[in-house]
């Protein structure tokens, strides 16, 4: 045991043991490490939560960008949609009319998604609205170039059919300008020239020399090509889409019945065969079954002021050649 050490308190006149210095400034050392470890952890801890790990500043740096890149992807994806609209625009009012197509409506153009939310796995995302608006705007686009690729399918398909009408009209003069003498005759009430009454013209007649080429004025099909009555040679074509045309008055009949001709190939010669008072050719187009004016289409072949011209001239002629 230790020797005790004493010391007088000249107050209290008695004596006080001393206490070990060591044991009090171990006390002290250990009460200052328990609290600086205390603050210490509460410093880290506070620290960790302020401060980002590198790894972390590199996810948040990360997910700016990304935050970026999806708001110029929606601006470009508008942007596409922008574009596209022109193009819907242009396709029901240029396109589609031209080949006679009803437009497609907005409504169908731009539908809404009906059902089930397909964005809602976006929703607990940080930057999720964002992200479900991109996604929305590409599934509208996506949808949108669907129905404009079908209404380019469709428009393809009405100008085949269009291609193929437009050749079949009869739009030509079957008698060549250069080869006429005079338009003799037009479409409407004549006298006619060997019985003596006024009759329905019911075609235009074309005066020219004998032999001069006559001409098919659309392509179809020779329903008939030899004599029938008053009309002396003629030949009959079937244009389909209800239109036929008839050539009368030949020298000679270059053709037969059930041949394809196409427009411009020679089908005959002018004559003066039939009911007729000199060479032409009667010539007379049909739309379903009925008669019309042959003028009216005559629009391959000559300027609008010839046209006109021509117009005139067939109403001033009061008798025909046949």
């Amino acid at each position: 045991m230790g020797i005790k050490k004493f010391k007088y308190n000249a107050k209290t006149t008695s004596f006080k043991p001393i206490k070990n210095q060591r044991i009090r400034n171990f006390r002290n050392l250990a009460a200052f490490l328990i609290v600086t470890a205390f603050f210490g952890i509460i410093s880290g801890f506070i620290f960790s939560n302020k401060v980002n790990s590198p790894e972390e500043n590199s996810l948040a740096a990360e997910l700016k960008e990304m935050k970026i890149q999806y708001e110029l992807l929606n601006k470009k994806v508008k942007q596409s949609q922008e574009v596209l609209g022109q193009i819907e625009n242009r396709d029901n009012n240029i396109y589609r009319s031209y080949f006679e197509l009803d437009p497609i409506s907005e409504d169908v153009r731009k539908a809404g998604f009906g059902g089930v939310n397909r964005y809602s796995k976006f929703t607990d995302w940080k930057y999720g609205d964002l992200v479900s608006d991109v996604a929305k705007n590409i599934d509208i686009l996506n949808k949108q170039m669907v129905i404009q690729s079908k209404s380019l399918d469709e428009i393809v398909i009405s100008a085949k059919e269009k291609d193929k009408m437009l050749r079949h009209l009869p739009a030509i003069q079957p008698v060549a300008n250069k080869d006429l003498t005079r338009l003799a005759s037009g479409y409407g009430m004549r006298m006619h020239p060997i019985l003596k009454i006024s009759k329905m013209h019911a075609g235009t007649d074309f005066a020219a020399h004998i032999g001069t080429p006559i001409y098919a004025t659309g392509d179809g099909k020779v329903t008939l090509a030899g004599r029938e009555g008053g009309y002396g040679n003629v030949v009959k074509i079937k244009h389909g889409y209800g239109y036929e045309t008839l050539y009368a008055h030949m020298s000679k009949i270059k053709t037969r019945s059930g041949q394809n001709v196409k427009r411009g190939d020679i089908i005959g010669y002018v004559g003066n065969t039939g009911l007729s008072t000199g060479p032409h050719l009667h010539y007379e187009i049909h739309k379903d079954g009925q008669p019309i004016d042959p003028v009216s289409y005559f629009y391959q072949d000559v300027s609008p002021d010839e046209f006109n011209v021509l117009l005139d001239k067939s109403q001033q002629m009061s008798v025909s050649l046949d």
